[in-house]
């Protein structure tokens, strides 16, 4: 009977000494209950009960969590029905709040979020939806957040993983937005045909220009050398004048022997001319040919007397 009495001592010993020593775990914050009230939060680390006074009333877990959002069916402000999804990240900052202010925070965190994704897509056209998926992360932030802060938790991000339309909507979009891409195309297409025609006419424009300007060139030179061609008839019938004004025949002869032998010279290239008939006399050309030679000598007898001329010394 005694052994018996002893063996329950020790195990209410026992019992006892685990009450006292308490030993929080890191990440973990753990509140204190003195006969159901409670008192304080124990952080982590070593910590002494009084037992059968103060006990441990629940377990919080001070880390970040992650929430998954089940999907739902969301009706948007075009009466669109689409297929929502997403993630929360949270975090217990109070540990008495998140313990006694709501009964199970996971289910009334989940229960809100799902309810102001249902809001906040209700207010919006499907294509806003689909493109603004930002403006609806930091909306359903700002909400949330603020109403899970009397619980003591901080609410860090909040992300839309999936927003599907039905698939005939889907279908709907593709076909449209296949058109809108065939249209931009033709667009392109026309724009690109439009400039080349530009460039065309810009570029025959210019070879229009550069040909008339090279036409008016030529045409100057052409005048030019016309002008220059009469300047040298003039002065070399001016010196046939001269040179029979003063008794020198010889120059008359040279003169038409010039001008009989360019006509002959005409006539010959003439693309219409095979056979070229002269009834006309020898004598006439010889008699101007003569002239010519002796207009040559004159003027080489000339030269001669000025070179004599020059490389006589003077008298001394």
């Amino acid at each position: 009977m005694g052994s018996l009495l002893a063996l329950v001592v020790v195990v209410v010993a026992i019992i006892m000494i685990a009450k006292l020593v308490r030993i929080v775990p890191q990440g973990y914050e753990w509140t204190v209950e003195q006969f159901g009230k409670y008192t304080h939060t124990l952080t982590p680390g070593l910590h002494f009960l009084i037992p059968l006074v103060y006990s441990v009333g629940r377990k919080v877990n001070m880390m970040e969590q992650v929430l998954d959002v089940p999907s739902q069916d969301v009706i948007t402000k075009d009466n669109a029905v689409v297929r929502v999804d997403g993630v929360v990240f949270y975090q217990v900052l109070d540990a008495a709040k998140a313990a006694y202010e709501v009964s199970n925070l996971q289910q009334a965190a989940l229960a809100l979020i799902m309810t102001n994704i249902r809001t906040v897509l209700g207010s919006m056209d499907l294509d806003e939806s689909l493109s603004q998926r930002d403006a609806i992360n930091a909306k359903l932030l700002r909400v949330v957040d603020e109403a899970t802060h009397p619980w003591g938790v901080k609410v860090n991000r909040i992300e839309i993983k999936d927003i599907a339309p039905p698939r005939d909507l889907v279908d709907s979009m593709a076909r449209q937005m296949k058109a809108e891409r065939e249209k931009r195309a033709q667009i392109l297409e026309a724009e690109g045909l439009r400039q080349s025609a530009i460039l065309r006419a810009e570029g025959e424009k210019q070879s229009m220009i550069l040909s008339a300007d090279g036409k008016k060139e030529a045409a100057f030179r052409e005048a030019d050398a016309r002008i220059r061609l009469a300047e040298a008839e003039a002065q070399a019938t001016k010196l046939v004048s001269d040179a029979i004004a003063s008794g020198d025949v010889n120059a008359l002869n040279y003169f038409v022997a010039n001008k009989y032998v360019e006509a002959l010279k005409e006539m010959a290239h003439s693309p219409n001319q095979k056979m070229l008939l002269l009834p006309m006399e020898a004598t006439g050309i010889i008699g101007s040919l003569a002239g010519i030679a002796e207009l040559a000598k004159e003027s080489l007898s000339q030269q001669q007397d000025k070179s004599t001329t020059r490389r006589t010394p003077p008298p001394v």
